[in-house]
């Protein structure tokens, strides 16, 4: 039995509720369930009617008194999901499994306080400085759903303080490699006997795409008629750490760039190689929708074998360390040195305004520097 009232809020409009039998527990008890906060009547309706038939399938059906903060959760996911990418999706749920469902997932929803949040932040903290704020804005996510449809009035995250690290001193290490530093890392790749990781890395240092983009690529985006390279997908993972194309976030994403004409010498020998390698393996590799940078079975690389190879040859050749987005920053300083413009950069990049090219790339090469002082120092002239 279902039955839908009217009531009135603090401010004065009106709302519906609705109050529906689900069953009896273990003793016999009935259990009954309420839910509230619809602007008419027919919605309270269309809602109850829906929780029914999930009752019928076998679905949990949240009881708002007693709302379980997992149950909620699994509410709001259904919805989350038809918002973000399919990669976003699959973190938030990592994020969720791993870290915030292990603190509250079995508590009352209403019976958590600011400071249960409070030690699951501090603890955060202490093993991810660096990611534990994102996990602290999903939980959010998840008081702010509930106090949506009224199973709490307020969100006790707002009663917590984040933890901030403290600056140590020294300077952060640069995350890029000025001219040099890029000459001494090619030098000790050999192109004759390591191709496909000549090819790859020559491509981040000269077009500056991301990793994903880079293990997306086909054949069918490189024009060797007009030198150019089309940018409009990127290889990240899905639920199950299952790889999947995506097309980029923004628009500006999808991008055609220019390539020199030495790299484009170095993709047609890597083509031409990987033809006679693969077709020994089994594999027509002359079609366009072909990998540039192929596993031995020809589907997609993981995408940490990129990190791999840098980490080893930095080790074996003891050189300074970048991580492979390192590249991305190493190809926008080199743009800046041979004289590029902030808008030219974000154009190349792929970035969807100036700002985030100006905050990410706001380092300089030291030759930039003392460039900067001789031409102080001619302008002053004393």
């Amino acid at each position: 039995m279902t039955s839908i009232q009217k009531y009135t809020l603090k401010n004065g409009e009106t709302r519906y509720k609705f109050n529906a039998y689900i069953g009896t527990d273990n003793t016999g008890k009935q259990r009954r369930t309420t839910r509230r906060g619809f602007k008419t009547k027919k919605e309270a309706q269309l809602a109850s009617s829906k929780m029914l038939v999930d009752l019928d399938d076998g679905k949990t059906v949240i009881n708002e008194e007693r709302a379980i903060f997992s149950n909620v959760y699994n509410d709001w996911l259904t919805s989350y999901v038809n918002t973000v990418r399919t990669s976003t999706y699959s973190k938030a749920v990592g994020i969720f499994e791993n870290h915030i469902l292990p603190y509250f997932g079995n508590a009352y929803i209403k019976e958590i306080k600011p400071r249960d949040i409070q030690k699951a932040v501090n603890d955060w903290f202490e093993i991810a400085s660096c990611n534990y704020k994102k996990w602290f804005y999903y939980l959010q996510m998840i008081f702010n759903y509930a106090i949506k449809n009224e199973y709490i009035q307020r969100n006790p995250c707002k009663m917590v303080t984040l933890p901030k690290r403290i600056q140590t001193s020294g300077d952060k290490p640069e995350n890029f490699w000025n001219k040099d530093e890029l000459h001494k890392f090619f030098a000790c790749l050999d192109e004759n006997t390591h191709p496909e990781q000549y090819t790859l890395f020559r491509i981040l240092a000269f077009t500056g795409i991301r990793r994903g983009e880079c293990l997306a690529l086909t054949w069918g985006d490189i024009d060797f008629d007009n030198s150019t390279m089309r940018i409009n997908k990127t290889l990240t993972q899905g639920m199950g750490s299952e790889q999947i194309i995506q097309p980029p976030k923004t628009t500006k994403g999808r991008r055609t760039i220019q390539i020199d004409t030495t790299t484009l010498q170095i993709l047609r020998k890597w083509r031409l190689y990987q033809k006679q390698v693969y077709l020994r393996l089994g594999f027509n590799t002359f079609k366009k929708g072909q990998l540039i940078f192929a596993t031995s079975k020809n589907g997609y690389k993981p995408l940490p074998q990129i990190g791999k190879w840098l980490n080893k040859i930095i080790k074996d050749n003891n050189l300074k360390k970048i991580t492979v987005h390192g590249f991305r920053h190493s190809h926008a300083s080199a743009l800046f040195s041979a004289g590029a413009s902030i808008k030219e950069v974000q154009e190349r990049l792929g970035h969807e305004d100036v700002q985030t090219t100006m905050n990410i790339y706001t380092h300089v090469t030291e030759q930039q520097n003392k460039n900067a002082v001789n031409k102080l120092s001619s302008y002053l002239n004393f």
